[in-house]
């Protein structure tokens, strides 16, 4: 079916999003939203668009400060309690009758996990790709080597060269160091011909960045010559992100959504111990795992994503307290 490109105004700042699927003539039918993480833009949702739009109203958003979306200056608008507000804000105005079915990835995970526990109604199921919740995430990053060790880019994204490290040699670091795919010809040289344009936005890199300038809190860089210098880098001050581990608090998000989790094992922002125990946060909550996939799952096995999808929200919701796993 044909996407159409709309625009729709959210606290005076107007955000793209595409949206296409079957309509009945009275009112859409159930509406799935998408929302993509770092580095991408709506069209990474392009083949979950093609297959849902038969049967669901389909909604894809470039998240603000992303692509053709506005992207506000001010740093505070990028911390995830006003992140979580604002795409709570830009739902219900894109289906003001009923809840959505929500889909994330990456960072729109991150949004999308405490969005489902603070405006539960807003939501019906919640579909998550390879992004940690935050609770078993900041978990991790507490007790685990590995995954700070995994999450020591981020010290790079919130330096103060990050801008001139992305736009370098025709975006280099963002092709040969972030999309790194299990897999050859996903991110082929015409896909990220394509990304280029979507990064050369005005002011996108920037925007992109924003979403680790605000994040609440980052655990130091074990690669560092000790914690001292992690904590006197200059970045560090300016944000007052880089803490101590027992510093660092675990959030308490709970989700009573039935949730489905896609998780590619190779990822190489998160360690899989990031799913254990998320029955003590979400609880109901099936987990299907794909062994040799990377990050970027909606690319890698999008026939497997979809038939999962579809699957969940076609089932009945089960009883709470419930945790089913199984391996693609």
């Amino acid at each position: 079916m044909k996407l159409m490109h709309q625009y729709i105004a959210v606290d005076k700042v107007n955000i793209h999003y595409v949206e296409t699927g079957h309509m009945s003539e009275t009112k859409p039918l159930s509406t799935m939203v998408f929302l993509h993480g770092f580095p991408e833009y709506w069209g990474s949702w392009q083949k979950q668009l093609n297959y849902f739009s038969t049967h669901y109203h389909v909604i894809a958003p470039d998240l603000p400060g992303y692509n053709l979306s506005d992207k506000p200056s001010e740093l505070d608008f990028y911390t995830v309690p006003n992140l979580i507000a604002f795409i709570a804000q830009f739902i219900a105005a894109i289906s003001p009758t009923e809840p959505v079915i929500l889909v994330a990835h990456d960072w729109g995970g991150a949004i999308a996990w405490p969005l489902a526990a603070f405006y539960p109604h807003l939501i019906s199921k919640l579909i998550i790709l390879n992004a940690a919740h935050p609770s078993t995430f900041t978990r991790e990053m507490i007790n685990n080597p590995i995954q700070r060790q995994k999450s020591a880019y981020i010290h790079q994204l919130i330096s103060p060269s990050a801008e001139t490290l992305l736009i370098e040699d025709d975006y280099r670091y963002l092709t040969e160091k972030i999309m790194v795919s299990s897999q050859e010809a996903i991110f082929t040289e015409q896909v990220l011909a394509h990304y280029k344009k979507v990064w050369g936005q005005y002011g996108a890199i920037s925007g992109m960045l924003q979403y680790y300038r605000a994040m609440p809190q980052l655990a130091p860089n074990d690669t560092d010559d000790g914690i001292e210098k992690a904590l006197a880098d200059e970045t560090s001050i300016i944000t007052g992100q880089i803490k101590k581990t027992a510093d660092i608090r675990i959030p308490n998000i709970r989700i009573n959504q039935p949730t489905l989790v896609l998780w590619g094992e190779q990822d190489l922002a998160f360690v899989n111990e990031t799913l254990n125990d998320i029955e003590r946060y979400v609880a109901d909550c099936t987990i299907k795992r794909f062994a040799n996939t990377s990050h970027w799952l909606q690319h890698e096995r999008p026939d497997e994503v979809n038939r999962a999808i579809h699957a969940f929200v076609n089932q009945p919701s089960l009883p709470m307290n419930h945790l089913h796993e199984s391996l693609a």
